[in-house]
């Protein structure tokens, strides 16, 4: 996998790939990053809007190419999640990707882009903040946002505090994202997980029985059967929608404990208040025993 140069002087391009944003997240977004001497550059169409897209098809995926090919932009962070990176991934070139390999960083519906950027481009790229959460993160999300960007390569350590689900150590590629956004990328030609993979999963505002429902899809796509482990973020908002319905947690619990691999729920991911960057595409070890999550860039084999 080829790492991201990292961040020096040069700007954050801002770009938005899915859904349009709300103004005053957005503004208050952008302020915590200048804050943190970033410079902030928006694309001039980062504010679009067609329908519930941040813009047509076409423009999206201009905006993409354009801030790839801008000498004076280092890295690319999405303004929002939402819906709509899906449309996109037949008309983004992987090509552009690689050659400019510069820092893509995001969630939820940027799942789909950095699955594209891992298959075809071989590059690794960020689970991390978009624009619009930065408004709500603590100060250390942010600080390790930018501390990524600057220094993409660096060993980190996430913790987890939530329950083992089944124990034991793996070590693979850290692949995946938002559950209900990598489902349906599962028979496309821009899914293509490595054998013994991280699989990192989160995801908002799913109930318990679609949560199972998507869990079992991977199931019988035989995804599972390709992991070393499972990494668990936030289920932020996964409620049952009637008393006496299984809880988000044992659903967890019951279509993940079985598989024979390491799987560990809890840790700081996902569209909560906190949202740790992770890089995609990288090696990483998961203890789910001692809830650690390890990014492993030196021992990259």
């Amino acid at each position: 996998m080829l790492w991201p140069r990292p961040l020096t002087s040069g700007a954050l391009g801002v770009f938005a790939p899915s859904g349009p944003f709300d103004p005053e997240r957005f503004a208050a977004g952008v302020a915590r990053l200048a804050a943190r001497g970033m410079e902030v550059r928006l694309h001039r169409d980062v504010g679009a809007r067609h329908g519930f897209l941040a813009g047509d098809d076409a423009t999206r995926t201009a905006a993409l190419h354009d801030l790839l090919a801008d000498p004076g932009v280092e890295a690319l962070i999405a303004a929002r999640g939402g819906y709509g990176a899906h449309r996109i991934l037949e008309a983004v070139d992987p090509a552009r990707l690689r050659l400019a390999a510069k820092p893509l960083v995001g969630f939820s519906d940027v799942t789909a882009l950095h699955a594209l950027g891992q298959r075809h481009a071989g590059l690794v790229s960020f689970h991390g903040p978009v624009v619009t959460q930065l408004a709500d993160l603590g100060d250390g999300d942010l600080d390790l946002l930018v501390d990524t960007l600057r220094h993409p390569r660096a060993a980190r350590t996430l913790r987890a505090d939530g329950p083992v689900l089944a124990p034991g150590r793996a070590a693979g590629r850290l692949a995946g994202g938002c559950l209900s956004v990598l489902a349906p990328l599962v028979g496309t030609r821009f899914l293509d997980l490595p054998e013994g993979a991280l699989l990192l999963l989160e995801d908002v505002g799913e109930a318990p029985y679609r949560v199972d429902r998507l869990l079992t899809h991977l199931r019988l796509a035989g995804v599972f059967d390709r992991v070393g482990g499972v990494v668990l973020g936030d289920f932020v908002g996964c409620v049952a929608p009637r008393p006496g319905e299984p809880t988000v947690e044992e659903v967890l619990a019951e279509r993940l404990g079985d598989l024979g691999v390491p799987v560990r729920a809890g840790f700081p991911v996902g569209h909560g208040r906190r949202n740790g960057t992770l890089p995609l595409g990288a090696w990483a070890e998961l203890d789910a025993d001692a809830g650690t999550l390890r990014t492993a860039p030196e021992v990259d084999p």
